[in-house]
């Protein structure tokens, strides 16, 4: 057998060519399964929009380019771009001027389904040389250019004062790899017994905080050299509101109590060995306001506009919440959309199966508690430079 520290390389090394939300149309795709998303989005859009207010308007010559980083391959995205032009086409015109052309990059990891999102973009307005007036009033099309660009958002992605506004929402809580520390068996911070951090140890819960922390460092200074003076950036991710990294709220009961649970039935009925349950841990860190502010700081290249924790509801949408089933079937697909590729990738298509049926009846027999608790929070952060 290959020593741990091998182990941890590869698993680090495949995490950017294997992290996505579960692509196609099917039961547990995220393009099916990103309505709480798209909800907690609508409810953070004057937000967005006060942030587009700060931006500055550039000659109607150059085109106005939009990112959204972490897209994804559901229609959020789409949404999102569609408001943030639309805003910013009213600014142009109740400012006197033209509006310009509009671009839109849509940017995730290599291995995000763009084929399913390629799909869903509304056609290009069939502007034969017209005006952009024109093109954007014909509804069901698109005024804009897109183009999709494959890329971990912890390193550069364009080139340098190219972007005028970054948009990201619930991406940034995923790291760029795991804490090695949190799988190797000698370290005080394995994780052991454990697939995430919520309830785990302290120095656990601080690897984890630690590597987001450098994360976001690498996100923000390839930022700053990529956004034009006058841009401005809108970041959302999941957050908590405990002072303490391993209270991990909505991130915690979504991962850390019947999704450990199910893990735990596979080991006590011989499906997986305990070591492999304990050598997977899902990448995802959920910060406090003060662990974000730290980051920003210390980067010195923004100037925080707006920071703040705000209550997004469910990640479980159900339209029957009387029934247990249902909200147990919601509990599932909601796991397994954002981890079952890298579940699949751990323990094979088979155990993975078993495990979110496990989820799934632990789900169902504690719906009305999960229906009352599980709530998430979201950090949303306004910045421009400094």
């Amino acid at each position: 057998m290959a020593p741990m520290g091998d182990n941890v390389v590869v698993s680090n090394v495949n995490l950017e060519k294997l992290l996505s939300m579960k692509g196609g149309q099917g039961e547990a795709s995220y393009a099916n399964n990103s309505q709480a998303q798209a909800l907690h989005a609508r409810s953070m859009l004057h937000l967005l929009e006060e942030a587009l207010d700060s931006v500055h308007l550039s000659s109607p010559e150059v085109p106005f380019v939009v990112v959204d980083l972490g897209c994804s391959c559901g229609s959020n995205t789409i949404y999102i771009v569609d408001v943030i032009i639309k805003h910013m086409v009213k600014r142009y015109e109740s400012s006197g001027h033209e509006p310009p052309e509009f671009s839109a990059f849509f940017s995730d990891l290599p291995s995000n389904d763009f084929n399913t999102l390629f799909q869903l973009l509304p056609p290009l307005a069939n502007n034969g040389g017209s005006s952009m007036e024109e093109c954007l009033a014909s509804n069901g099309h698109r005024s804009y250019f897109a183009a999709g660009v494959p890329g971990s958002f912890y390193r550069r992605l364009f080139p340098a004062r190219s972007i005028d506004v970054f948009h990201s929402a619930f991406s940034l809580h995923w790291l760029s790899q795991m804490p090695e520390s949190v799988l190797d068996r000698r370290s005080t911070a394995y994780n052991k017994g454990r697939v995430f951090i919520h309830g785990a140890s302290d120095s656990s819960a601080n690897a984890y905080k630690k590597q987001f922390q450098t994360d976001l460092a690498k996100f923000l200074r390839a930022r700053s050299i990529e956004m034009k003076r006058g841009g401005s950036m809108f970041l959302v991710c999941l957050g908590r509101t405990s002072v303490d990294p391993t209270d991990q709220g909505g991130a915690g009961l979504l991962f850390g109590t019947h999704f450990q649970d199910a893990w735990d039935d596979l080991v006590q009925e011989g499906l997986i060995s305990a070591e492999k349950r304990d050598n997977f841990n899902i990448p995802v860190y959920a910060p406090s306001l003060q662990d974000f502010k730290e980051v920003v700081e210390a980067d010195g290249s923004f100037t925080i506009n707006k920071l703040e924790v705000f209550k997004g509801g469910s990640p479980l949408v159900v339209s029957r919440p009387d029934d247990a089933s249902e909200v147990g079937r919601a509990l599932a697909n909601s796991c397994r959309t954002v981890s079952g590729v890298l579940v699949d990738a751990h323990i094979g298509d088979k155990l993975s199966e078993e495990l979110f049926l496990r989820v799934e009846s632990r789900g169902t027999s504690h719906a009305k508690e999960l229906l009352e608790q599980l709530q998430f929070f979201h950090i949303v952060a306004s910045l421009s430079f400094a």
